[in-house]
């Protein structure tokens, strides 16, 4: 037996919060998280129930709310993951990004749903030598969960988070403790990468224009009007010549006619070749 009870109406309640809150979809095949992730705040906030949880919530808004947020949210992700995306970003992008920003010197890209900091780092070692001293290059990452950002900040990473990480990279960007289980991310890239709290759902304060849009494994969370509203908001914040980049299991549907598909999930404006 359960420590605590989920009832179907509770369920309902948590999963209409979460929606109105960040428009992720809780369909009944992910209850299990939902009670795993939770029960941890009913212990934590010292409650013996969803309902006495929830009621909590509604009275401690400003306590609570994020809180209840950070523990639904779902963070998993790697340095290079999807690593298409960035061999892309590095023989396609940077070069195109070289001719066009020529006159501007200026290079904008965006991480939403940044997570703990592995994909704005991989962006930025990426790209890192590759434009002249004079350019003002710059990695906004963003995230709905405070907590993971906090430990993007920090730019620490246990020995079994750099697996995947060349020794080549690891000497380059890395400081390694002396016991050899930390590994953190040198000053100079951590600066680029600049990281933001943001509500994908909210009005973005950021005007842009990106040149790229990293997006990957975020919209599947949202139901399709919500996919479509990002999908147009990101059009519009791109530059004329701007890549949006999803993850491998979404999709974008054939009435985006305003986007080209690359394949492998990777977009570009569709008018671009007019310029």
């Amino acid at each position: 037996m359960k420590e605590f009870a989920l009832s179907d109406t509770d369920f309902k309640a948590i999963s209409e919060k979460v929606y109105k809150a960040c428009g992720i979809v809780l369909g009944p095949h992910k209850r299990e998280m939902v009670y795993s992730r939770l029960a941890r705040r009913i212990r934590a906030t010292g409650l013996s129930s969803f309902e006495e949880y929830l009621s909590y919530l509604e009275d401690n808004p400003e306590a609570e709310f994020s809180s209840f947020i950070n523990a639904i949210t779902t963070n998993l992700t790697s340095f290079f993951r999807e690593s298409h995306h960035f061999d892309y970003l590095q023989n396609e992008v940077i070069p195109l990004l070289l001719k066009h920003n020529q006159q501007s010197k200026r290079v904008r890209i965006w991480s939403a749903g940044c997570s703990t900091g592995e994909e704005p780092y991989t962006i930025a070692m990426t790209i890192a030598g590759q434009f002249p001293k004079s350019w003002d290059v710059k990695i906004l990452a963003t995230d709905l969960d405070s907590n993971v950002l906090d430990r993007a900040r920090r730019g620490e990473y246990t020995a079994s988070n750099v697996t995947g990480l060349s020794d080549s990279h690891l000497k380059q960007f890395f400081l390694k403790s002396n016991d050899g289980t930390l590994f953190k991310v040198k000053p100079e890239l951590q600066q680029m990468v600049h990281f933001k709290r943001l509500n994908l759902l909210e009005p973005w304060p950021m005007k842009g224009p990106f040149d790229v849009v990293f997006c990957r494994n975020v919209l599947i969370y949202f139901d399709k009007e919500t996919k479509d509203r990002l999908f147009q908001g990101y059009y519009n914040i791109l530059a004329r010549h701007g890549h949006l980049f999803i993850g491998h299991s979404e999709s974008m549907g054939k009435e985006h006619v305003e986007y080209k598909s690359l394949g492998k999930t990777m977009y570009r404006k569709a008018n671009y070749e007019a310029f």
